[in-house]
Order: structure tokens, then sequence, then C-alpha cells
């Protein structure tokens, strides 16, 4: 059976909406951390930061050959949206919904799960270091680079 992976994600903006940034960790199963970033939004509300880091770490968690993921976020709205508890009433979050639950259909086996803040620790640092750089830090940059080999 493939290793299960975790992926940390969280987001936020100055203002809502102001200045905004995403950020994720992905752990393997011995709890250390193989790939991360921190990404600058620019300006955007606090649930479109939120869905950025999600989406951003999902695509980080396929292209790096993981096949079995547990999501940690704690914005509970984002969870329960993705779980299907809540609908998706905003137009603007619809469609990085549907992304996001495109993305999430393609791994082998994955599950979303509300943590709390102190939790998510090291995403958090990373939205906001990306926030204050306006800038994407960390070695979740280029998906495409070669020479960021599968994670196992």
């Amino acid at each position: 059976m493939a290793p299960l992976y975790t992926l940390r994600t969280d987001g936020g903006a100055r203002g809502n909406p102001g200045p905004g940034g995403a950020g994720f960790v992905i752990e393997n199963a011995s709890g250390e951390i193989v790939r991360r970033g921190g990404r600058f939004l620019g300006s955007v509300t606090n649930n479109v930061a939120e869905y950025e880091a999600l989406i951003w770490g999902l695509e980080t968690a396929l292209d790096h050959g993981v096949a079995r993921l547990r999501v940690c976020a704690d914005s509970e709205l984002v969870v329960r949206q993705m779980n299907g508890i809540y609908r998706v009433k905003n137009e603007g979050l619809k469609p990085l919904f549907a992304r996001a639950q495109k993305l999430l259909r393609r791994f082998e086996s994955a599950e979303i799960v509300h943590v709390r803040r102190e939790q998510n620790g090291a995403a958090d640092e990373l939205a906001n270091i990306a926030m204050d750089d306006r800038a994407t830090v960390g070695d979740g940059v280029d998906l495409d680079d070669p020479a960021q080999p599968p994670l196992f």
C-alpha cells in the first residue's frame, strides 16, 4: 500500500479582502516536511486564500507522486464545503471548489479534516511570509522542475 502523506494548508488576507497569501506543507508518514510553499495572491478574501492554499498543496502532492493523502486545514468553511456538509453559495468560490474536488478525486484515497490553528503553524507561517515579502517562497515553487523528484 502507498504511504500516507499529510497536507497542511492555510490561507489568509489582511483586510478581507486585502493582501493575501497561501501556504502549505506536505509531511511524510514520519511527520517530516518534504515539500512546502507560500505564495502571495494579491488582493483576495480569506476564503479564496484558503482554497488557493488547498489547490496548490493538492497539485504539488499529485505532481510528486502522492497516492494517499490526509488534508488538514483550519478553515471550517472549506473543510465543510469540501466534505459536502455546507453548500458553496459564493459565486467566487464555486470554481475553486470545483477545481479542488477534481484534484481530490485523482488520489487513490484522500480525506479532509478540520484541525485547530495551532496544528497548522508551518502552513500559516509560509502564508504570512509570502504576504510580507509579496513573493513565492519554499520548495513548492516550480511544479515542473525536474530536479524535484517524487516523494517516494
